[in-house]
């Protein structure tokens, strides 16, 4: 049973993604950050025949341009509906067996796997058994500095977590500083 890999992005286009951080560095030079990680991850992740790569993407009229952005990667718009509702939607749909979410081979024995952003909230989730999802982001506070903590507070006891790195989400202009973008990825 071969694993999926979801990158979970939202089509880079002037004045629509990373607005925390384009109010401190600019649109452009956000946009430009924006395409220059989605180029990256696509070519890092792509080369690993242990995963399928997937890219989910927001919004969905932009699944036909994605589709040009790595050839050879399945391209599935995200849907409707809130942050979790979108997530939730990407990892039921993916092919049997398990399923890591990335927004830009953790599983191990736990059930679920996140990877936890400085700011309280998440860059990655990780499901063994995503046809078997527990509730999953329903009284979530997204954007905030809880989103982690609420979604945890949402599982059954039962659920066996797991966690990658603590990472920075790149949401600010000090955060992109701190990055270092100038001397490349």
């Amino acid at each position: 049973m071969r694993r999926t890999l979801i990158l979970f992005v939202r089509a880079p286009q002037l004045g629509t993604g990373k607005r925390r951080l384009a109010r401190d560095i600019g649109d452009i030079a956000a946009l430009c950050f924006e395409r220059v990680m989605i180029a990256l991850l696509l070519r890092r992740l792509a080369k690993d025949r242990r995963w399928r790569l997937r890219i989910a993407v927001t919004p969905d009229r932009d699944c036909r341009r994605a589709r040009h952005w790595r050839h050879g990667v399945e391209t599935v718009g995200q849907g409707s509906g809130d942050l979790g509702v979108r997530m939730r939607r990407a990892l039921e749909t993916c092919p049997r067996g398990p399923v890591v979410l990335v927004g830009a081979d953790l599983l191990g024995t736990h059930e679920l796997v996140f990877g936890p952003a400085k700011d309280g909230g998440f860059w990655l989730v990780g499901v063994l058994h995503p046809r078997r999802l527990p509730p999953l982001f329903d009284q979530v506070g997204w954007s905030g500095p809880h989103a982690l903590a609420d979604t945890l507070a949402g599982l059954p006891r039962r659920i066996s977590v797991g966690y990658a790195d603590r990472l920075e989400d790149v949401d600010d202009g000090d955060a992109y500083r701190r990055l270092k973008p100038s001397r490349g990825f």
